[in-house]
């Protein structure tokens, strides 16, 4: 993760989390300099998957995501039209151990209590199955 999950809730009656953030994607070859590059893939999590997101995920994780593509478009605010394309997420999960996660000394983020011997994060003890975003 590039940065932390920004998110919002819709407008209305029935709000709804909607959390964006954005994952650096290495690519496998190397560019004409000789230097290993990155894909900025932007990413979209709604309802209790933002939610999740938001609560657990932070800069410099590394997690699995699952989605669909979606493109869109907009006017700026100069009146030129610009395109999107996101990934709208279906399912996202923890890909790091604990000893693995780049994160500054003194935080704490969920499952770091715990890992397994087979090196994947364990999910956190205090998360009900009606919390996680994944099945």
């Amino acid at each position: 993760m590039t940065k932390n999950v920004d998110i919002r809730y819709s407008q209305g009656q029935n709000q709804t989390a909607i959390a964006r953030y954005t994952l650096a994607v290495d690519r496998k070859f190397k560019d004409s300099n000789g230097d290993y590059t990155a894909d900025f893939i932007n990413c979209v999590a709604f309802g209790k998957s933002a939610e999740f997101a938001e609560k657990y995920f932070h800069k410099g994780l590394k997690i699995a995501v699952v989605g669909r593509l979606q493109t869109g478009s907009y006017t700026d605010k100069d009146g030129r039209k610009v395109y999107t394309t996101d990934v709208v997420v279906e399912e996202q999960e923890f890909c790091e151990s604990k000893g693995n996660n780049n994160q500054p000394s003194g935080q704490q983020s969920a499952g770091q209590n715990t890992s397994s011997s087979d090196g994947f994060m364990n999910i956190p003890e205090e998360l009900d199955d009606d919390t996680l975003p994944f099945d």
